[in-house]
């Protein structure tokens, strides 16, 4: 039987507004619904640890939110191709996709069980602007994404050498990251082509963790660090 998650609403709509998101009050029934099909396939997939859907909310949802507002600055007003890299359950793609309707989002992951999920919620959601891609991320074909991102999904060194390349002429590569990782920030510097051109504060709602936003671009050709 599903878990009646109409208790969260409240926690829900406190957190939209408290991140400056109060346009997307009228999106958190499908926010819940998305939690909804989480908690009830997590226990047959396994897709995440995290098991108490008041857990959930916070963790993942509210963790996911708390980007959205930095990626809608990056490409405001403009049609977005997103990368969802190591997407998981749909982490932040899907948050994504119920955000910006009319942004294309891809959530792309090497096992087989998460991308089901992310295709049987995005049917189930209605989501037609969100399509689940199965296979590494290192052989797959660019999908020119102007935003490719992920959430807790490897060092920077790994994600620019397997991700990178899905990468459009013009677009940005987003870590999402707790703690601001010093030590994988000289490694990307010392060991890559890549730098860190910014970095944002992520405040999550409920969460008492810091959390922090990295856009990555190619050094400059003067560029000696």
């Amino acid at each position: 039987m599903s878990q009646d998650l109409s208790p969260f609403r409240e926690p829900l709509d406190a957190a939209l507004q408290s991140l400056g998101m109060a346009q997307d009050l009228g999106r958190a029934d499908q926010l819940l619904a998305y939690l909804q099909q989480l908690h009830h396939w997590n226990r047959a997939y396994n897709l995440t640890a995290v098991r108490d859907p008041a857990d959930m909310l916070v963790q993942h949802v509210f963790d996911s939110l708390a980007v959205v507002p930095a990626v809608r600055g990056i490409r405001a007003g403009r049609d977005t191709r997103i990368a969802d890299m190591g997407s998981g359950a749909g982490l932040p793609g899907i948050i994504l996709g119920i955000c910006q309707p009319d942004w294309t989002i891809f959530c792309v992951d090497a096992v087989g069980k998460k991308t089901a999920f992310v295709r049987q919620a995005a049917g189930v959601l209605g989501l037609k602007n969100v399509q689940a891609v199965h296979g590494r991320i290192e052989a797959l074909d660019s999908l020119r994404a102007d935003v490719v991102i992920s959430r807790a999904f490897a060092s920077l060194s790994d994600f620019v050498r397997v991700a990178g390349h899905h990468r459009s002429s013009d677009g940005v590569m987003l870590a999402m990251k707790g703690q601001y990782p010093h030590d994988e920030c000289q490694a990307l510097e010392s060991a890559t082509d890549w730098t860190v051109k910014s970095r944002t504060v992520l405040r999550v709602p409920d969460m008492d963790a810091q959390r922090c936003l990295l856009e990555l671009g190619l050094k400059e050709p003067h560029d000696s660090r």
